[in-house]
């Protein structure tokens, strides 16, 4: 086991910081700023990759399936939050992004002995969410070795369910285990082996990617408004009312009285001011166009 961890680039020590502890505070800063700033030019590598795997969430979701995520530890907190993510930022149900992490929800404040080198664990977790051959499941794990990763994907497979692994190292043991494999290799931490920090940082800007596209692609964006936000508290009725006025021209006060009269509904508000129809006629555009504001004009 200790000779598979040392073949792992976010496993190696790394050679700018091997007098961590004798660094000063403002050094110290400044090489993890400069090691943090390489992340996003290791993604830009993976971009066609990412891109496979969003295609294949937005056709779960053209078919009633469901994108969900499979890790441990760091990987499994990172699932779960772009999962929650979606539901005020897009207006999904909760069950249409998921996160799954080793341990259940215990694990999400305190480690659970064992849970990510149990691969039934997550055949359990996998088969209560009754996965079908309509799902997209992403196995996270930084190492690209993790059992309960393993466990799920190859259950997920087994079910007919599309699968996808993301991994921090190339040649990661999940990517065997996957149909699309995206591998982010982050090498070695500014702490030894401290996966939460770049790999953490790649997993969370690479989740971004593959939910906000995925969602774009299923007509809950239009222009770069989250345009079917769910307005449940005063801060985010106040940002829906914006979004009319800035997608129509209109006023505030007259982007105010369309989002009264359409319910709160900003997508029906834009097309009743920009197709100049009633709300009847809008939600009817609405509905034809599958939710596509630009396609209901």
């Amino acid at each position: 086991m200790v000779a598979m961890l040392d073949k792992l680039a976010t496993e190696r020590r790394n050679e700018r910081t091997m007098r961590l502890d004798d660094m000063t505070i403002e050094e110290f800063l400044l090489v993890m700023n400069e090691e943090d700033q390489t992340i996003p030019h290791i993604i830009k590598e993976e971009l066609s990759a990412i891109a496979e795997v969003t295609k294949c969430a937005i056709g779960s979701f053209k078919q009633g399936g469901r994108l969900i995520y499979l890790g441990a530890g760091t990987s499994g907190r990172l699932g779960i939050l772009d999962a929650a993510e979606c539901v005020p930022t897009f207006g999904v149900s909760s069950d249409m992004v998921v996160g799954l992490i080793a341990g259940g929800e215990r694990a999400l404040i305190k480690a659970v002995e064992g849970a990510e080198d149990s691969k039934d664990l997550a055949i359990n977790d996998l088969k209560a969410l009754h996965l079908s051959e309509k799902d997209t499941v992403v196995g996270i794990a930084a190492s690209g070795r993790t059992p309960y990763v393993i466990g799920g994907l190859d259950y997920a497979r087994e079910v007919g369910a599309t699968t996808a692994a993301l991994s921090c190292n190339k040649g990661s043991t999940i990517s065997d285990h996957a149909e699309y494999k995206i591998e982010v290799e982050t090498g070695p931490e500014v702490l030894t082996g401290s996966t939460r920090l770049k790999a953490g940082t790649a997993q969370k800007l690479v989740l971004n990617m593959i939910s906000t596209a995925s969602m774009i692609g299923i007509g809950k964006v239009y222009q770069n408004l989250m345009v079917d936000v769910q307005p449940t508290n005063e801060k985010l009725e106040v940002r829906a009312k914006r979004m009319i006025a800035e997608a129509t021209g209109v006023d505030e006060q007259t982007a105010a009285r369309y989002f009264d009269s359409s319910g709160g509904h900003v997508k029906t508000a834009i097309v009743m001011i920009l197709a100049d129809v009633p709300h009847a006629e809008a939600v009817e555009r609405l509905e034809r166009a599958n939710g596509f504001v630009r396609d209901a004009l």
